[in-house]
């Protein structure tokens, strides 16, 4: 290494960064007060867009779980700031005063009307989007989601514009939900109204996109090597990360401690699924992604996620856990029944009892992402969940019925002090889209006339 690297404490360690990143090998740091902010942003200094009032990110993320929930169980008893978690959103009472519980959002451009059958795939491809699907299966037109509206303004601050995961298959065409194409239900991200953006499903390639990136015909061979060698991807770094916490302050130093051993965490996680997965019989086909059990599998996408956000490698993602008319089994929580079947109960009460376990279920799931969150300390001091806006919900509301209005929404994260968190607010009826228009507001965004089918902003959030 060129000696001369090491001349200006203040900048050894950003220059490191470039001469590892020149091997192939990159170093994404936690934002950390011994460096301006600006030099880990990538080569553009920073812009007012999507950062707090304390000059912090402001991150955005979207997450989709399938199937709707029951009313009776989902919304809070009580209103405004007074009000008590109902039986399904009670795990993430503890971040009660950091969330918004929002009722009466409509998705109604995902209602039948002519169009008949598939209100699953509609659910889908309209939530990020709000716009009428053309029914069809192989001639897709939807519309640019939010997500990718956000990235087109301000994802030139990060590495990544946008960061889209998946927790279930990937599908870009084919015919799915009565006649609807297959991109409208495996999708909720879109950059152009014929053009998905294609979730990533697997973790071990997420993370190697976000820590091990490289030329495009190096990314194979990479893996390749390192599953050979056994090795983890931060042996490659590791000795430059020790140089680097001696330029930093003692605050700092336990936040990259903690971040480095967050990140070789999630490898051995992945590394050990892939090694149970490798002893599987070949005649039994492997389960889709890893690591095989559902709730590790959604907790590792989390982390890669926590970890996105920490490094500032994206300040938008979308996260779909499963896609709309999915009829997993949870068999963790002694469920056989599939659960798109399970969401037909016809008032049956013991299927009702189960989707509730269901809704339960991913909201515990829910919840630990954002003790993650909380728990991570950004440039500002305050936490993740703190600078963040994250939408968690889904684009059916009573599945059983098939409705799309009064969907089950949380807005979570203070957005830097942005957003009145801490309530239970219910509207009269409003697009989703208006939630949306309100979100760009936060980000400092050229202010959009409409989105969707939007109406106009949301009076508060």
């Amino acid at each position: 290494m060129n000696p001369g690297m090491n001349k200006s404490p203040s900048l050894g360690g950003l220059n490191r960064r470039h001469f590892l990143r020149g091997l192939g090998a990159s170093l994404a740091l936690p934002a950390l007060e011994s460096f301006p902010s600006r030099l880990f942003a990538g080569a553009s200094p920073v812009r007012p867009l999507a950062t707090t009032a304390s000059g912090a990110p402001l991150r955005t993320a979207f997450i989709y779980f399938p199937n709707g929930a029951i009313p009776g169980a989902w919304w809070p008893e009580g209103e405004g700031t007074d009000f008590k978690m109902n039986r399904t959103l009670e795990p993430l009472a503890p971040f009660q005063k950091s969330l918004q519980i929002l009722g009466g959002l409509d998705h109604r451009t995902a209602e039948g009307r002519s169009d008949g059958g598939g209100d699953h795939a509609r659910a889908n491809g309209t939530f990020l989007t709000g716009v009428r699907l053309k029914k069809s299966a192989s001639d897709v037109h939807a519309g640019i989601s939010i997500d990718q509206t956000i990235a087109r303004q301000v994802g030139h601050a990060t590495r990544f514009p946008s960061l889209e995961l998946t927790c279930d298959s990937i599908h870009k065409s084919g015919a799915c939900d009565s006649g609807y194409s297959c991109a409208y239900q495996y999708n909720i991200s879109w950059s152009s109204p014929t053009t998905p953006m294609t979730p990533e499903a697997n973790p071990r390639l997420v993370f190697e996109r976000l820590f091990g990136t490289g030329a495009p015909g190096q990314r194979v061979e990479n893996f390749k090597r390192r599953q050979k060698e056994q090795r983890s991807i931060l042996d490659f770094v590791l000795d430059d990360a020790r140089g680097l916490r001696q330029d930093l302050t003692a605050r700092d130093r336990d936040k990259v401690d903690e971040y480095l051993d967050g990140v070789r965490q999630i490898e051995k996680r992945i590394e050990s699924s892939e090694r149970s997965m490798s002893l599987k019989d070949p005649n039994v086909p492997a389960p889709d992604g890893i690591p095989p059990q559902y709730s590790e599998y959604i907790q590792t996408m989390f982390d890669l996620l926590v970890l996105a956000f920490q490094t500032d490698s994206t300040r938008v993602a979308t996260l779909l856990l499963a896609h709309d008319g999915s009829n997993r089994s949870f068999s963790e929580i002694g469920i056989s029944e599939g659960h798109h079947d399970l969401s037909h109960h016809f008032e049956n009460e013991e299927k009702i009892q189960k989707l509730r376990e269901i809704d339960l279920w991913y909201v515990k799931q829910l919840a630990q992402f954002f003790r993650k969150m909380e728990g991570v300390k950004d440039l500002d001091g305050k936490s993740l969940l703190h600078n963040s806006m994250i939408v968690y919900g889904g684009g059916n509301a009573d599945a059983n019925r098939h409705t799309h209005t009064n969907l089950p929404i949380v807005l979570a994260g203070n957005g830097g002090g942005a957003l009145s968190a801490g309530r239970y607010h219910r509207y009269s009826s409003e697009p989703m889209t208006n939630l949306f228009l309100s979100m760009t507001d936060c980000l400092g965004m050229k202010p959009l006339e409409r989105f969707g089918d939007s109406t106009r902003r949301l009076s508060t959030i």
